[in-house]
């Protein structure tokens, strides 16, 4: 099993920046690629970005490129989601999930990954 916790979430206003982070406990080794989600009230989950285990490849959904950027600490087994620029309509709930079953892929779809984080709130007030 893998235990994902996300943190760094808060309230921001816009233009500002926040990074989020994805810790990874896992009970044996394992390699796996990361996806970061989130919804929004009355929404469905949305896909965000992804990085493989050798974090020779992303993915970033259009709405977000060129404003949030994914990568990954191997010693702390740790990924982030930097986000710079932020817009009102980034505030959501944003969750990290793994896929052990592929982690070379970067998939952009919630069937793609086995282990979800809680979740991390992040509010961009306009």
């Amino acid at each position: 099993q893998v235990h994902l916790v996300e943190s760094g979430g808060g309230l921001v206003q816009v233009g500002e920046s926040l990074t989020l982070s994805c810790a990874a406990s896992l009970r044996t080794f394992a390699t796996y690629a990361t996806g970061w989600f989130r919804q929004a009230p009355g929404k469905e989950r949305q896909f965000v970005a992804a990085i493989d285990w050798s974090s020779s490849r992303t993915a970033v959904s259009d709405a977000v490129k060129g404003r949030l950027f994914i990568s990954r600490d191997y010693a702390n087994s740790t990924v982030y989601l930097q986000m710079n620029s932020l817009k009102a309509e980034d505030t959501a709930v944003y969750y990290c999930a793994a896929d052990l079953r592929a982690p070379w892929r970067v998939g952009t779809g919630t069937y793609e990954y086995e282990y979800w984080g809680q979740g991390t709130e992040v509010t961009v007030s306009s």
